[in-house]
């Protein structure tokens, strides 16, 4: 643990602990997966102003996230197949950020289900939405969701259509792996891996299975979702998805002022400026570059958050400085689950909260809240 600094240094030791499709699906972009490389580079382009001679003491990294006090202004992300990264990932990924004092939102593509979390949860926690062709299903979800005791919904715009990651192609990714001389040769090199999802019953779509129509088994699993994700949604969905939750609603996937301006119409309580880490459209802007753009345009009229490409607590700050209310971290913590399970994922938010702590100081600020644009060379 000593030895781990950064958020890199996680990343190289899930790199040898996890099979290698989980690992690439974490890991990787849409096609040249340019934009997933932008959303990191583009942070380094950004400096701060570094000040001198002022009161250092008493700092606080507390914020609020849709009204949520949360221990510093970071979510972990909604992200897919948490559970293979390590056997009962999402449940532990839950615990990690409910001991820290952050959200943790869970995916509708998750290995363990919305009750598998609840039941080793003690606060509320997100839940992100994929709206399918099957409405009946998509209403069951919302209103487990709402059994579950989740405080916001997090609807993802940015998936009608799924895009191409060439390394989920070459790998035949799926849940569990396939048993293909590949993988078999693979699996035998992660031994603590094995062991962890030999000892668990979550291995596949928990939410999915057995709860959609003619989803009973795996066998039927892969060619349903491939069918399922709706090209047809459409602004006109939000109103109905709005209305049947009932609660807090925070919009995912905007990244062009124009549609900021249609999400400020919704209702909806927050929007998150991503790309979905550069998993869709490849080619598109960094989320970091437009952030400002759009913060500016409806930041006095909807909460505006960001995800795609934070690798460190100074890409947290920038990210505040050019208007988030809110940051999620993705990757980072997925790092962290595959290299050492809840531990990692505690260490991944400890390596953010020390960056960020030490940079607010140095920049010459005591409360996060107060960080601006006044605190980046322009």
């Amino acid at each position: 643990m000593s030895d781990i600094l950064t958020i890199a240094d996680l990343k190289e030791l899930a790199r040898r602990r996890v099979p290698k499709m989980f690992f690439d699906y974490a890991d990787s972009g849409a096609w040249t997966e340019s934009t997933y490389r932008a959303n990191e580079e583009d942070f380094g382009k950004i400096k701060f102003r570094q000040r001198v001679l002022v009161d250092m003491s008493n700092r606080s990294l507390e914020s609020t996230m849709i009204g949520q006090t949360v221990a510093m202004p970071v979510a972990l992300a909604p992200t897919g197949l948490t559970g293979m990264q390590h056997a009962d990932g999402e449940m532990l990924a839950a615990q990690a950020a409910e001991e820290f004092g952050v959200p943790f939102t869970l995916s509708t593509m998750s290995i363990c289900s919305i009750e598998d979390v609840a039941s080793v949860t003690k606060k509320p926690f997100w839940f992100q939405l994929y709206v399918l062709r099957d409405k009946d299903f998509v209403l069951n979800l919302i209103d487990r969701a709402k059994a579950a005791k989740c405080s916001a919904l997090v609807l993802t715009l940015d998936l009608q259509i799924l895009g191409q990651r060439h390394k989920d192609v070459r790998n035949g990714l799926s849940a569990p792996p396939k048993m293909t001389p590949a993988n078999i040769i693979d699996l035998a090199m992660k031994p603590r891996w094995c062991l962890g999802i030999a000892g668990t019953k979550r291995r596949t779509f928990r939410n999915i299975v057995g709860h959609a129509k003619g989803v009973g088994d795996v066998s039927s699993l892969s060619s349903w979702t491939n069918e399922q994700f709706d090209p047809h949604l459409s602004w006109k969905d939000v109103a109905w998805i709005k209305e049947r939750w009932g609660g807090k609603l925070i919009l995912k996937g905007i990244l062009d002022k124009e549609d900021a301006l249609m999400a400020a119409e919704t209702g909806a309580d927050a929007i998150v400026v991503s790309n979905h880490g550069g998993r869709q459209l490849d080619g598109a802007a960094s989320s970091i570059s437009v952030l400002e753009e759009i913060a500016d345009a409806v930041g006095d009229r909807i909460e505006v958050h960001m995800d795609g490409g934070i690798r460190s607590g100074q890409d947290v700050l920038k990210a505040l400085c050019l208007g988030a209310k809110g940051t999620y971290i993705g990757r980072p913590f997925l790092y962290g689950l595959g290299a050492m399970g809840k531990e990692g994922v505690t260490k991944a938010l400890e390596i953010i909260r020390k960056e960020m702590d030490i940079t607010l100081a140095l920049c010459g600020k005591r409360l996060v809240t107060d960080m601006g644009k006044d605190q980046l060379r322009r």
